[in-house]
């Protein structure tokens, strides 16, 4: 029966993720089934509702020619269920009399399911026969059409096509070294990008040398390279931005003189990265819950910074800072690589209200950073509205000029520099990366 609870298991987070509009970290959280297994059972019925949610487009579309009716007349248990048997069958290695029996046993253990068994049957056992090739559908089409379309609008076809190929390739795993990266790699059996990245070996984190040491932690290279531009400027001080990216031979004192914010810092990965390079660095946030999760990472790493709970809108520093870092909340439309589900729990209203909450974050920076200072602006989405848009306006405006980002400031990602001099690092072939947004300003705007 073990089969079939792992089935129930994989339903039940698409169940919670697709209906409940929960992360799937938050459904595993939440869901009793999943909570019940263990080892193995628990890692392959996460495989199976990943695997779906990464192409649930396609395999939604696929499944409506076999189907009597709209997929969505079905009942939600049903649905999911459908999902997690026809995901099985087209795109993982499970023997076919598996893929339907234990799916089928699984609806008998969901109450919600039971009377329409018969009906899942039929449907598997047609989908088993017919072997629908999802790779003959666009590869836009694993999202909702909402949002291939807004990908298209900002990116263009290609850009899109480039992000849904990212999605459908299990990422992997990077780090940043809090001092000396080729050593860390050396360490792990990891490989040094040109970015100072490291990527690590398969496998779970967990299992990686000197895991807990706080000599590294993960981090994904795009979200990297921004506090990595940040402190390239160093203000605009030669002597200063020597001091900060030769860290091997930094004189901590200075440095110290040199202070950042890190405005919405938790969980505080860009953080920690100021804070290695011996920067004065106070970290802003509104969520406790996720500053405590920078707190832990600070005390992992040995690492120090002022923390503020506070709402960065309002939220003022007593003396103006040398550099800021403006992570602004956002759609996060850029992880889905990682975070598949959130193609489909995000509605186009929820994206339409972030572009506002932006360019007041960073109207409020420009009033935290002395004369001369540097903001670093960026987002976790290649969305234009809430990138490119967002900068225009604040320029537009008055508060800010851009300050170009240069190839060689930006190793591994100098194609991704735009013709403004911002940086959009959206993923292919040779870049496994998030796609993240970043521009450079000066508060000083042209008068």
């Amino acid at each position: 029966m073990s089969g079939a609870l792992v089935r129930r298991a994989a339903a039940d987070l698409l169940f919670l993720t697709l209906e409940k509009r929960r992360t799937l970290d938050q459904a595993m959280a939440e869901s009793p089934p999943f909570g019940d297994l263990d080892g193995p059972d628990r890692a392959f019925a996460r495989a199976i509702a990943s695997a779906a949610l990464r192409e649930l487009g396609r395999i939604d579309r696929a499944l409506a020619p076999l189907l009597s009716r709209p997929l969505q007349a079905a009942s939600p248990a049903i649905r999911a269920l459908l999902r997690v048997g026809a995901v099985q069958l087209w795109r993982m290695d499970v023997p076919e009399h598996a893929a339907v029996s234990e799916t089928v046993e699984a609806a008998k253990a969901w109450q919600d399911a039971r009377s329409g068994g018969a009906f899942l049957n039929a449907v598997l056992r047609r989908a088993a026969a017919e072997r629908p090739d999802l790779d003959a559908l666009p590869v836009t089409a694993i999202w909702p059409d909402w949002l291939a379309a807004a990908f298209e609008d900002s990116v263009g076809a290609d850009g899109a096509a480039a992000l849904a190929a990212a999605q459908l390739a299990e990422p992997g795993i990077f780090l940043t070294a809090k001092t000396n990266a080729a050593a860390v790699a050396e360490v792990i059996s990891g490989e040094l990008l040109a970015s100072g990245s490291i990527r690590a070996p398969g496998g779970p984190v967990e299992a990686l040398a000197e895991y807990g040491s706080g000599d590294w932690w993960v981090q994904d290279p795009a979200a990297a390279l921004a506090a990595n531009l940040l402190m390239a400027s160093a203000s605009g001080d030669p002597a200063k931005s020597d001091m900060i990216m030769d860290k091997s031979g930094m004189d901590a004192g200075k440095s110290a003189e040199i202070t950042a914010i890190d405005l919405c810092a938790a969980p505080g990965g860009k953080t920690l990265q100021l804070c290695a390079a011996g920067l004065n660095v106070i970290a802003v946030d509104r969520s406790k819950p996720r500053l405590k999760r920078l707190e832990e990472n600070l005390a992992r790493t040995g690492l120090s910074a002022e923390i503020i709970t506070a709402d960065a809108e309002t939220w003022r520093p007593e003396t103006p800072a040398d550099l800021l870092l403006l992570d602004a909340p956002c759609s996060a439309l850029g992880t889905l690589r990682r975070h598949p589900e959130g193609a489909w729990i995000k509605r186009e209203g929820d994206i339409a209200r972030f572009p506002d909450v932006q360019y007041r974050l960073l109207k409020a920076a420009t009033e935290m950073v002395r004369p001369g200072g540097t903001i670093l602006y960026c987002v976790c989405t290649p969305l234009r509205s809430e990138g490119a848009d967002v900068v225009d306006r604040a320029v537009a405006e008055g508060l800010v000029t851009r300050l170009p980002v240069s190839p060689e400031e930006a190793p591994g990602f100098a194609s991704c520099i735009t013709g403004s001099g911002d940086v959009l690092t959206l993923p292919g072939e040779s870049a496994e990366h998030d796609a993240f947004f970043m521009s450079r300003l000066s508060p000083e705007a042209l008068k």
